[in-house]
């Protein structure tokens, strides 16, 4: 009887705990056992508030739309430029490929390849060089000839004066060009050091007498061969001297390019300036002012820095500007 009491105890207790196991499975979440895939889940709820989310201060609010408020500009008279997004950016950082190009004015220019110096760490020093498209056209389908021309700059940038050689056979010619600070003076006996590369000029200058005599030069001296266009060819030696001892020189390159030095860019703006505007004054005499601008396009840079675009109108004497006109 002993054993049959306990193991009808023991079914009880097993009973027991079964139903206990089942109330705290139904309890602590749905029974999937016997429910099927299509019916709906049943989904979790929040028991809790969500956060409240702090006001800013409509000071700080007021701040921020000041900002974000765009730099309006007016384009409604002329066109959209062909291929671009606009004429001028509204921000300030930009594609420039989707911009019409920005043409600066040459003090602005000037001024900004000093900051590009500063910026890049380049040196202070560096040469400023201008790149400027002429316009060779003339009337009844006529040319400007590609010409070289020496100009007198109002603040030298170059350290040594240039080395000028004389050709003369005339002794009264030669004293007076060696006591005008002539490098090298004299006539046919210069041919041969000047053919074996013992003696060398930075301008060769002749008397129209000796012409025919320095012939066997011209391979040799190329475009630095006296001519008269250049001036180098004169009886006037004492102003030869004074030109070509200090002058810069420069001529146009491919047709219609005048690529040159004009000064360095530790030189103050306004020296830069004004002997920018000697080379473009000079330039622009070379064409009659009667058909129109002779330069089409006009960049200024420096050694290490990007190209500049800038006018030439704001350069050029007023009595230039209403002769190009």
């Amino acid at each position: 009887p002993l054993t049959a009491d306990m193991a009808t105890c023991t079914r009880n207790v097993w009973k027991v705990l079964s139903g206990c196991q089942k109330q705290l499975l139904s309890a602590g979440g749905p029974s999937y056992s016997a429910v099927s895939q299509a019916a709906p889940r049943t989904l979790p709820i929040r028991t809790y508030a969500a956060v409240r989310a702090l006001k800013k201060d409509k000071k700080e609010e007021a701040k921020k739309e000041e900002k974000k408020e765009k730099r309006v500009i007016d384009d409604k008279d002329r066109p959209k430029p062909f291929g671009k997004t606009a004429w001028v950016p509204v921000d300030d950082v930009y594609v420039k490929r989707f911009y019409a190009r920005v043409i600066h004015s040459a003090a602005d220019s000037i001024d900004m390849l000093k900051r590009f110096q500063k910026l890049d760490f380049t040196p202070a020093d560096q040469p400023v060089y201008i790149d400027l498209k002429l316009d060779m056209k003339l009337e009844k389908k006529k040319k400007v000839d590609p010409f070289v021309s020496t100009v007198h700059l109002p603040h030298p940038f170059k350290t040594e004066m240039n080395k000028v050689l004389v050709f003369t056979e005339d002794s009264g010619q030669a004293t007076f060009a060696k006591e005008n600070g002539a490098a090298f003076v004299g006539g046919a006996e210069l041919i041969q050091p000047i053919l074996d590369d013992e003696i060398s000029a930075d301008f060769y200058v002749a008397v129209p007498d000796m012409l025919t005599k320095i012939v066997p030069l011209k391979n040799k001296l190329r475009k630095k061969f006296p001519k008269s266009k250049r001036g180098t060819v004169t009886n006037n030696i004492s102003q030869a001297l004074q030109l070509f001892k200090t002058g810069h020189e420069y001529q146009v390159e491919s047709d219609c390019f005048v690529r040159t030095q004009i000064a360095t860019l530790d030189m103050p703006s306004e020296q830069i300036f004004a002997n920018l505007q000697a080379i473009l004054t000079d330039v622009c005499s070379r064409r009659p002012a009667s058909l129109g601008p002779f330069v089409e396009r006009a960049i200024m840079s420096s050694q290490t820095s990007e190209a500049i675009w800038f006018r030439t109108e704001s350069v050029l004497p007023e009595a230039a500007q209403t002769d190009e006109k």
